[in-house]
């Protein structure tokens, strides 16, 4: 699951107008695979290129207790939902937001193969999609469309940003699809990744700068951006 992990923000987004911004949320959404990036680069988690390791990519990520455990994907999402507390001094904003880490983990267990545990070690979890192409492709395109046509009836605003933010996110879904596969997992590859969500948690900043909660609307809109 790539952009389908961005699907929970647009539906945290759409649900309610204390939820966090969406920039906010897009960082949620990634945020163990921000986590895991960085501690590979370290190596402190593990992942390497096995050619066919499954039908869709050739990721082998055989070591990554602290992110994609499910004791500690929890662990990141009470970490966030408590600054989102501090932060913001809303509940109902820290738990949202919290929700959507752990989303993370749900929706990983439906494509990768096996590589996933609950606290780090036996037994490995994955009901393995990505070794089904067909359907693992339409599932994660209706999953990230449907969340963001939510979003934007949930909203107001200007189309346009939502609109660069929607074919920005199918351009790096179709590259990760279709693309070259990568022959080594060095840093290059850890700070590309990395940069993908950069560039897409900037789209995301942006269009939530440019929309409003329809709630929000008539409620004084400027007190709710965060």
């Amino acid at each position: 699951m790539f952009i389908g992990h961005w699907a929970a923000a647009f539906i945290a987004g759409a649900a309610s107008r204390r939820a966090p911004r969406l920039g906010t949320l897009f960082v949620a959404a990634q945020l163990v695979d921000w986590g895991f990036f960085v501690f590979a680069i370290v190596g402190i988690e593990k992942l390497r290129i096995v050619p066919g390791a499954t039908a869709m990519n050739p990721l082998d990520l055989y070591y990554m207790p602290y992110t994609h455990s499910l004791a500690g994907t929890a662990l990141w999402a009470v970490v966030f939902a408590f600054v989102l507390l501090v932060w913001r001094r809303d509940a109902v904003t820290a738990l949202i937001g919290g929700a959507v880490v752990l989303s993370h983990w749900l929706l990983d267990l439906i494509v990768h193969r096996p590589d996933l545990t609950l606290a780090g070690g036996e037994p490995k979890l994955g009901l393995g999609l990505w070794d089904h192409p067909q359907i693992a492709i339409p599932l994660e395109l209706a999953l990230t469309v449907g969340a963001f046509a939510l979003y934007l009836r949930r909203t107001r605003g200007p189309i346009g940003p939502p609109m660069i933010l929607l074919a920005l996110l199918l351009a790096m879904q179709a590259v990760n699809w279709f693309g070259p596969p990568p022959e080594s997992a060095g840093a290059g590859f850890h700070l590309l990744a990395l940069a993908a969500f950069a560039v897409a948690t900037w789209a995301a900043w942006w269009v939530g700068e440019t929309r409003w909660h329809l709630r929000e609307v008539g409620l004084g809109v400027s007190t709710w951006r965060r």
